[in-house]
């Protein structure tokens, strides 16, 4: 503000709402995505890499100035073009997302409006609310209440949290003082559920990681005695974590009978279906989560195998009150009126963006059948390169069939004297020649290629071309290694 002009800070700032630019870049930018869109309809023969000016661009300085929407949006393209992308049909790497159109688009229009669900937001919050109802019925699970997070760790949290105020009444606001709370999940659970331990107290030494069966499935009988030996040494049990879907192997845990563990023991059973979960809507799948509908709460990543893009994880509870009596807090400036509980007396967030849009939008632009079907593709194909990779003298699968989407397998040479040093090296070589992509993981002590399916664009040819090219690169053993 200058001295000879003391209003002048006061006007609107014109250039930041882009003036005249706005229909120009509008189209620019749908011409781009449009671009994207028609490319990852098919498989690249080679991962693109950052050029010299790219890399140029991407050490620059923070500019003072700026420049034109186009030339910034064109950078922008150039820069996610060079980056991985999941959204891929022969992108097999890890489980993610594969950008569903309409999801994009329903991010575009939620931050555009830029609305808050913190508190009643009136249309959206009650689309929220719409969108949990359908996640519920399409999964089914018989959800009273929910809410869309950022990701399955932040999911994990808040029901876990949940479990811990129920076993622990008060704990949030007292702390844990001398309680010695424990977990219960299979050896072979996310990461996120040691994570949500170490949050909420617990620790990560109370995590009980149970062993598992032949199918790679927590042992309930185990889980059982781990609880009653714990009571009698002075802890009290908190939850029982099954997975629905283990990221290693796609491993189902047995829910019935760990209902009937949670149910005797008196715990809460929390289900982290965030990447499996989709599979229970399939009725081929269907009897992998027998028992569902007992647990007191679920988490799903939509932007996992609901295919809508990142960031779109919900939890789903039985009891609202199980939330309230956690995370709601009474503060004047927040509103407590209406049907139901504003967000933030049930979630950890404050400012939340409508996540639920996207799915609200697959939903509704697609339908349940349509997700259905592409997800038992999904788990057609897994089986398709199971039983292919049996038949290829030189490639190892696992004992078990795929329970879902992951198929882990290696190959293993006559010559070869280091399996796992191979798999290790071949799996270097397939990323850096890029006509498919994959991610290795380790199984009992040994190095596997982990390819999982969570892709709607992904075909036969590909299944066949991952196997292809993993023999083409990996055939002779002292190429890779010496």
């Amino acid at each position: 503000m200058s001295p000879e002009n003391p209003s002048s800070g006061l006007a609107a700032t014109n250039e930041l709402s882009l003036a005249g630019s706005r229909d120009d870049a509008l189209r620019h930018v749908t011409g781009r995505v449009l671009s994207a869109w028609n490319e990852f309809d098919h498989a690249r023969e080679h991962e693109t890499e950052i050029s010299p000016d790219l890399r140029l661009l991407l050490e620059s300085p923070l500019p003072e100035n700026g420049t034109s929407v186009t030339r910034v949006l064109d950078q922008a393209a150039e820069i996610l073009d060079a980056s991985l992308a999941q959204s891929r049909p022969r992108y097999f790497a890890f489980i993610g997302s594969s950008g569903l159109a309409v999801g994009a688009m329903a991010d575009l229009l939620a931050a555009t409006y830029d609305t808050n669900l913190a508190v009643d937001a009136r249309a959206a919050t009650d689309l929220e609310w719409q969108a949990v109802t359908w996640l519920a019925d399409f999964l089914g699970f018989p959800a009273r209440t929910g809410t869309f997070t950022s990701g399955g760790t932040l999911s994990n949290i808040t029901a876990l949290a949940s479990a811990r105020e129920r076993a622990l009444p008060g704990s949030r606001s007292r702390g844990l003082g001398g309680a010695r709370p424990t977990l219960y999940c299979s050896r072979e659970a996310h990461y996120s559920i040691t994570r949500a331990a170490e949050i909420l107290g617990i620790g990560a030494d109370s995590v009980r990681g149970i062993d598992i069966d032949s199918e790679r499935r927590i042992r309930p009988d185990v889980a059982r005695m781990a609880i009653a030996q714990d009571r009698a040494d002075g802890f009290t049990p908190v939850a029982i974590v099954a997975t629905a879907g283990t990221t290693l192997t796609g491993a189902v845990d047995p829910l019935d009978a760990l209902a009937d563990v949670a149910r005797e023991s008196g715990l809460w059973l929390h289900v982290d279906g965030a990447y499996g979960l989709p599979a229970a809507a399939v009725s081929e799948r269907r009897h992998l989560f027998r028992g569902l509908e007992d647990a007191d709460s679920v988490t799903v990543d939509c932007h996992k195998w609901m295919f809508v893009p990142k960031a779109c994880s919900a939890v789903l509870v039985k009891d609202v009150g199980d939330l309230a009596r956690t995370f709601s807090h009474d503060e004047a400036y927040m509103p407590h009126e209406g049907e139901h509980y504003n967000a933030v007396d049930i979630t950890l967030e404050y400012s939340r963006p409508l996540r639920a849009l996207k799915m609200w939008m697959a939903f509704a632009v697609h339908g349940a059948a349509t997700l259905r079907d592409a997800i038992n593709t999904n788990c057609a194909l897994a089986e398709m390169l199971y039983d292919e990779a049996r038949s290829r003298p030189d490639v190892r699968v696992l004992a078990s069939r795929p329970q879902l989407s992951i198929v882990p397998f290696r190959l293993a040479l006559p010559e070869c004297r280091d399996v796992d040093e191979h798999t290790s090296t071949l799996c270097r070589e397939i990323q850096k020649d890029g006509r498919v992509y994959v991610s290795p993981a380790t199984i009992d002590g040994q190095v596997w290629l982990r390819p999982c399916f969570t892709n709607f664009r992904t075909s036969r040819e590909d299944v066949l071309a991952l196997l292809d090219v993993s023999e083409e690169l990996g055939r002779d053993c002292t190429s890779l290694h010496g």
